[in-house]
């Protein structure tokens, strides 16, 4: 089985409403998409959303990457492209690594004959549970969008919250006085100074918080350690993790709680696997993250997590949620938080 043809296409899904967080605001997810043939006739398809604010790639960036590479991996077969592509394709940034990656790895479990959940190593499907994102709005819009989440039985909240950090306690406050058995993830997404971090702690103290995310700039991990040590609730480094390197980093010098893994920032599958073997030997847990994305790299990080569920202790894949008509290229189900395999 080897590769004779790459190509990339452009996608867009409409979003429900606008999502916003202390990085920016999205009305739609925009992404690359990548589809590989191989000369048995299987394709192997991958996603990469366009996150300049976060990987610096816009769709242009990630389709040029691929575009420009693509003739290093013909003729070889999946297994061999893969290290092609994580050693000698340096020029080629995590996003656009991430969905040739994920691309690849589908094929390798095609050819086993084996869903891709069961490639990666679980002995069978199971339901998953997602957050939903509470975008960053004014108190009561924010408060009123949680009520209406746990409605429909969506009770993982991630509550995105800006630099205003008097605004952020209000809202925090106010989700957990009124919906005492919702689960709040707070996402700071590195809005907060250390001093304003502290202070949000004090003031919430009463809060059940399941953990604060990335409060702090991406390299301020002094900073962060600062605020893990203080904290009672753990924190969750995002932006400061994009490579295993950063994982070690992070982990070994304790800087943080836990972390939040995607795979666009790593780039891809095979890389996500790296630091969730590396968490597991160290008895680390894990966020499975997204951005916003499509449905077949949502489809890729699902099952994936299924694999990883002794690692993995929140999942952060709600983006059909957020689509405003259901994608029928999603291999799951979403019914509230639960996530289960279509049959």
């Amino acid at each position: 089985m080897k590769i004779v043809e790459i190509t990339t296409q452009i996608k867009y899904i409409e979003l429900k409403t606008p999502f916003i967080t202390a990085l920016r605001t999205a009305r739609h997810v925009e992404f690359v998409r990548v589809s590989v043939l191989c000369d048995n006739g299987f394709i192997g398809i991958g996603e990469a959303p366009a996150t300049r604010a976060i990987t610096g790639e816009d769709l242009e960036t990630i389709t040029s990457s691929i575009e420009n590479s693509k003739d290093k991996f013909y003729f070889h077969m999946p297994q061999d492209a893969i290290k092609i592509l994580h050693s000698i394709c340096q020029d080629i940034k995590s996003s656009a690594k991430a969905a040739l990656d994920m691309a690849f790895v589908s094929l390798l479990a095609k050819e086993k004959n084996q869903p891709l959940f069961q490639y990666l190593g679980a002995k069978e499907a199971s339901t998953l549970q997602t957050d939903v994102t509470i975008s960053l709005k004014n108190p009561q819009s924010m408060l009123e969008d949680a009520k209406l989440a746990c409605e429909n039985g969506l009770y993982i909240l991630k509550v995105k919250l800006g630099p205003d950090i008097e605004h952020a306690i209000e809202v925090t406050k106010s989700i957990s006085a009124s919906l005492p058995h919702a689960k709040i993830l707070i996402d700071a997404n590195q809005a907060w100074h250390v001093e304003s971090s502290l202070h949000f702690i004090d003031e919430t103290k009463n809060c059940k918080i399941e953990l604060i995310e990335q409060p702090v700039s991406a390299g301020d991990l002094e900073g962060l350690k600062t605020i893990t040590e203080y904290s009672d609730i753990p924190i969750l480094a995002d932006e400061a993790v994009f490579t295993l390197l950063d994982a070690q980093k992070v982990i070994h010098s304790k800087s943080a709680d836990m972390i939040n893994i995607k795979l666009m920032k790593c780039g891809g599958v095979t890389k996500t696997i790296e630091i969730l073997e590396f968490c597991r030997m160290n008895h680390v847990t894990c966020m499975l993250g997204s951005m916003l994305e499509g449905p077949y790299s949502i489809n890729a990080a699902l099952h994936l997590a299924m694999a990883y569920q002794d690692v993995i202790r929140f999942i952060d894949l709600d983006s059909p949620l957020l689509y405003k008509e259901p994608s029928s290229e999603l291999d799951f189900e979403f019914k509230g938080c639960e996530i289960s395999l279509k049959m």
